[in-house]
């Protein structure tokens, strides 16, 4: 009843707005014949027609002049390659080509189907056929505006396959056969008609005729018999319809069409045409499919990191022969991948869910990512990459960079003591708690056991002491990206922070202390050349910022060794050597399990930074393990097979208790700034007295030579 009554009630307002329409139609159409031919409306029309079609040819001219032609024939022959920190080749990208062959080295039968096929008039026309052209345009008339193909050279698909992509649009054909014209310029026929049979695709992912010759037939090009020629050339209009082992007698009708052509074309005779037909079609797949992806969440890394930081395009980067150098280890890449497929070092939920895990490493020295692993389980090609894209909080190993830095450069020292106590801070009643639950008897405790045993309570109360301001600076300095929404206790203390942080952002900030304060980019490519030989990248020399003073930095790692030596990662020093580091873990909701594990581990030659936890932590899905028995193993195990393959180069310091300890270490009853300045006091009076000695025996000797 109610929908009768909507009805009626729309149709009521319809014909009242029709009523009020309706007059303006009218007298708009009058208006406009009568003025149409007063201002030339007609010859105005066709004017901006004529003006846009012009700017859009230009456009697409523009396009074509500027396509790097002459790159095109050596990045066709060439693989984009990576290439290790020493030069050498570390493997291949994927890309959409096979094993490019001379023209003498493909059989004249194959290439006489292929012409017969594709492009009869080849070597007669420049670029594109007219008469191609017309036979198109009569079926993009019948069609009703609908491309369907045809009308395309054997230029024009070499300029598709090599630049555009395959939209079946009447601006693409355009361009496709602008860029063709420019293929034309700059190459002969020959040249042309061998880039494209090496670069056409044959289905089953094989790109050439090479490969698809070994693909199909178990030989090379030069050695294909006429009925197999007629069956590779029939493969090109439709590869995953007319290859023969998946439509085997669609194939078969394809390749008698084919040999139809050749005959109409003069290329072989009847009786050879019969022949071909009548042969049977005998498959043989010898194709070695040689996989140079040997690393694949590193080499995705490197494709998201030329995207992204210089501007390249997937397709372009894949496919254009380029070579592209970066940081890689090959020694640190295999231990790392070694320790990653170690299964029971990882935790698996109840249903058979992954704990999934990521790890890089970083040489100090010059910012270059050495090793990366971006996760566990299937990989998936340019998926997510754990290791680069994810970000977590991350829980304590935040504090010596939100807060024990800042704090030495405030002029805290290492064993300094700070309040140890449950204290509740600020509006929001934010009150830190050690993990432990308990405190110092004194309620004090030295700054680096505070370090050592990651307790909250001092760590919080000594960051409240240096400030918000000064912590979330020096934080940005770290390379981290610090929201207004974590300038608070509890994000720059604790890594309770909005967004959170990657593993390649947390080994980047904790390489300053390993380098002396100054922290170089991470950065996984130092160079990159196109096919050609040009340097289209040049990344050699890192941006470098100076986050904090060398003598800070050494004061970190004598700090950051306590935590191996006597602290939360004590079980997990590698053996054999000495690391500095620190351990974080972020708790769930609940207080039941754990988020995230996190740990950083570091010589003076290599810093690894590792996470573990699930993608996604709910009821079902959380850690059980803490950080030294889950991803505290997995640091232990990596630093043990790579530190091997580094200098070795040792600290110039000894962890802060140690020091402590030392009778004759200034850090003894916390008088290190009295000794200092006793020392500094004791220079002064030196060279005082130096300079007056100096003096007397200048005036001595003047009086000597005057009298």
């Amino acid at each position: 009843m109610n929908l009768e009554k909507y009805k009626k009630i729309f149709k009521e307002i319809s014909l009242g707005f029709w009523k009020w329409l309706k007059p303006l139609l009218i007298s708009s159409r009058k208006f406009i014949k009568k003025h149409w031919k007063k201002f030339h409306l007609t010859k105005i029309s066709l004017l901006l027609i004529m003006t846009s079609l012009l700017v859009t040819f230009s456009l697409l001219f523009y396009q074509a002049k500027n396509q790097n032609i002459k790159s095109l024939q050596a990045s066709l022959q060439q693989t984009t390659t990576i290439y290790d920190h020493t030069g050498e080749e570390a493997g291949t990208l994927y890309a959409q080509k096979g094993t490019f062959v001379k023209l003498e080295q493909i059989d004249l039968e194959i290439q006489d189907a292929v012409l017969s096929t594709e492009d009869k008039r080849f070597y007669t026309h420049y670029g594109f056929d007219p008469i191609g052209i017309a036979r198109a345009a009569f079926g993009f008339v019948i069609n009703k505006g609908s491309i369907v193909g045809g009308g395309s050279t054997i230029t024009q698909q070499l300029a598709k396959n090599a630049y555009l992509n395959l939209d079946q649009t009447l601006l693409r054909k355009l361009k496709e056969l602008l860029i063709a014209v420019e293929i034309e310029k700059t190459y002969e026929k020959e040249e042309i008609f061998e880039m494209y049979l090496n670069n056409a695709y044959f289905g089953q992912g094989v790109w050439g005729v090479e490969d698809a010759s070994m693909k199909y037939f178990g030989k090379n090009a030069e050695d294909i018999e006429l009925a197999e020629a007629a069956t590779l050339a029939g493969m090109l209009k439709a590869p995953s319809h007319y290859n023969p082992i998946d439509n085997r007698e669609r194939s078969k009708e394809r390749r008698a069409i084919v040999l139809s052509l050749m005959e109409t074309n003069n290329k072989i005779s009847e009786e050879d045409k019969k022949s071909a037909q009548d042969t049977e079609l005998i498959l043989s797949d010898q194709f070695n499919s040689q996989n140079g992806y040997r690393y694949p969440y590193y080499f995705d890394a490197v494709i998201n990191e030329a995207i992204k930081e210089y501007g390249f395009l997937e397709e372009d980067l894949l496919n254009s022969g380029y070579k592209v150098y970066t940081s890689l280890n090959p020694n640190h890449q295999q231990a790392m991948d070694e320790v990653f497929q170690e299964d029971s070092l990882f935790e698996q939920a109840p249903d058979g869910t992954l704990a999934q895990s990521a790890s890089v490493s970083i040489d100090p020295k010059t910012g270059g990512v050495t090793a990366l692993v971006g996760g566990r389980g299937e990989y998936t090609f340019r998926g997510y990459n754990r290791a680069t894209q994810m970000e977590r909080q991350p829980g304590s190993v935040m504090k010596p960079i939100g807060v024990f830095a800042p704090a030495l450069e405030a002029g805290f020292d290492v064993d300094d003591l700070l309040v140890d106590e449950k204290l509740t801070y600020g509006e929001d009643d934010f009150t830190p708690e050690n993990l432990s639950k308990t405190y110092s008897p004194t309620g004090k405790v030295p700054f680096y056991e505070a370090v050592e045993k990651s307790l909250n309570a001092p760590t919080v109360w000594l960051l409240n002491e240096v400030g918000i301001e000064r912590s979330a600076k020096k934080a940005r300095a770290f390379g981290l990206t610090i929201s207004k929404e974590d300038e608070n206790l509890s994000s720059l203390a604790l890594g309770g922070m909005l967004n959170g942080v990657s593993p390649l952002e947390m080994a980047s900030a904790y390489s300053t202390f390993a380098n002396e304060g100054i922290r170089k980019e991470g950065h996984l490519i130092t160079k990159i050349v196109d096919a050609t030989g040009a340097v289209v990248v040049d990344n050699t020399e890192v941006k470098e910022t100076k986050v904090t003073s060398a003598e800070n930095a050494e004061t970190m790692n004598s700090l950051l060794l306590g935590v191996f030596e006597n602290g939360t990662a004590k079980n997990n020093k590698p053996d054999g050597f000495s690391v500095a580091g620190k351990t974080g873990t972020t708790q769930t909701d609940s207080r039941v399990g754990v988020n995230d594990q996190w740990v950083v581990g570091y010589t003076p030659d290599l810093v690894v930074a590792s996470w573990m936890g699930y993608d996604y932590t709910t009821t079902d899905h959380y850690l059980n393990s803490t950080s030294s028995k889950g991803i505290g193993e997995v640091l232990e195990l990596q630093l043990e097979k790579m530190l091997p393959y580094t200098e070795q180069t040792t600290f110039d310091t000894e962890d802060a208790a140690s020091l402590a300890e030392s009778k004759d270490s200034p850090y003894m009853n916390g008088n290190l700034k009295e000794t200092i300045k006793r020392v500094e006091e004791q220079v002064k009076e030196g060279t005082s007295i130096l300079k007056e000695r100096t003096r007397d025996v200048f005036d001595f000797i003047k009086d000597k030579i005057t009298n």
